[in-house]
């Protein structure tokens, strides 16, 4: 998985701020919120974190899904012009994580000294780091991005989509429709040696030969080598090269496209996260490599109309803000786990939401509606995978989505579910 850096810009006005960790920020209401019942209900305090970009002497390559950050603040202003979530005013501390083991570490720390009632919508490939603090005050960690396998095993994590597995079972399956011959380009790690084995038992499952499995280094500046044998393995037609390999997958298909004509007859896919409509749009839109590509995604293309809400949201309250971008995953992702946070405070309805209330309403089945962004969610026992790679998924839905005159549309109506990949994979890995 992986973000990208946008430009910055001053923020719109002065944050109240908080000084216990970096790149904390605290939005506020400002005096009583419209439709609240008085002081009856007290206000609510969560948590949303991701990386900000800004090297660091620990990480000089740090993503940027400061995005996802603006959006929760975004969500706050929006939801305290009128009347906060329930009659609850809705506070929001932002803190950037720096792509850095300690960095999460920091940002967990400081929910718990905020007592933030959840974490909600954020980012980080830092599990082992920002879990524990988590799981010893209580406090739930609700649609995060799914970077990092914690969020699919902690009994704290309440995820809102199946992660990469997810994407990566979705894309074998995709690609199974059309492809005679798959070629998969992905890291030389033990994390990509999990990524060929899913796409190995989508792709046999639907009757087509095991894909060639190409493994390269994650962090190469040049991939000519790896994509001459990826398009050499996919054969002169009917053939598919893949490719997840993160931040470096445009590396990859510049690559890929600088072969010329022998690249020509093979077609192209990978995952969002790794291609998104910011990347296709900055590499020449309908002229970029991605043109004809399929791609698997959690949710719907960014141009369903299931997003009109998000969209409105953004421009009226964002003021402006550059980070925010609706086609971003991060973002699309921040949203609907506010979404869901939104949805469990009107059923708890209490004059006081503590994170124990909220981790009960989660374990205790109360659903989560969406908007159509995805299936109903609920997080009982017994709609949870429960696979022993991915105990915690509950929505194992994914979307086809393919690139049509430089935008994502979808290639497949509606969501196509991939839980006897994830649990075969899992049964048999």
């Amino acid at each position: 998985m992986t973000g990208r850096r946008r430009p910055t810009s001053p923020r719109p006005y002065a944050f109240l701020t908080s000084t216990a960790a970096v790149g904390a920020l605290l939005v506020t209401g400002c005096g009583a919120l419209p439709g609240a019942s008085g002081d009856s209900r007290e206000p609510l305090t969560v948590v949303t974190w991701a990386p900000g970009g800004a090297a660091t002497p620990d990480n000089v390559n740090t993503v940027d899904m400061s995005g996802m950050t603006a959006m929760a603040r975004t969500y706050a202003r929006w939801v305290n012009t009128s009347g906060g979530l329930d009659g609850h005013e809705l506070r929001v501390v932002t803190c950037d994580e720096s792509d850095t083991s300690t960095g999460a570490g920091n940002c967990a720390r400081l929910a718990v000294k905020e007592k933030a009632v959840a974490v909600v919508g954020s980012y980080s490939r830092h599990g082992s780091s920002f879990m524990p603090p988590l799981e010893n005050a209580g406090i739930p960690y609700i649609g995060g991005y799914g970077a990092s396998d914690e969020e699919f095993t902690s009994y704290t994590s309440y995820p809102v989509n199946g992660g990469q597995a997810a994407l990566l079972a979705g894309s074998a399956r995709q690609l199974a429709r059309t492809c005679e011959r798959v070629s998969v380009v992905r890291p030389d790690t033990l994390a990509g040696d999990g990524q060929a084995w899913l796409l190995n038992t989508g792709l046999t499952e639907a009757g087509r030969p095991e894909p060639v499995d190409i493994r390269a280094a994650e962090s190469a500046t040049s991939y000519d080598e790896a994509a001459e044998r990826a398009i050499d393995a996919a054969g002169t037609s009917d053939g598919c090269v893949t490719a997840v390999l993160g931040d470096r997958t445009g590396t990859f298909f510049d690559s890929f496209r600088r072969l010329g004509p022998t690249s020509g007859h093979v077609r192209i896919s990978s995952v969002l996260g790794s291609v998104g409509q910011p990347l296709i749009d900055s590499t020449g839109g309908r002229n970029s490599p991605f043109e004809g590509a399929y791609l698997t995604g959690w949710y719907p293309d960014s141009g369903d109309a299931r997003w009109d809400r998000m969209r409105e949201v953004i421009r009226k309250h964002a003021f402006g803000d550059n980070r925010i971008d609706p086609d971003d995953t991060g973002v699309q992702t921040t949203w609907i786990a506010y979404t869901v946070l939104n949805e469990l405070v009107k059923a708890i309805d209490s004059p006081q939401i503590t994170a124990r209330k909220l981790a009960s309403a989660l374990s205790h089945g109360t659903p989560a509606d969406t908007g159509g962004l995805t299936p109903v969610l609920s997080w009982r026992f017994k709609d949870m995978l429960g696979s022993s790679a991915y105990p915690r998924v509950v929505n194992t839905k994914v979307t086809f989505q393919v690139v049509r005159n430089g935008r994502l549309v979808a290639d497949k109506k509606g969501f196509v579910d991939v839980t006897k990949t994830l649990s075969d994979a899992s049964a048999k890995g």
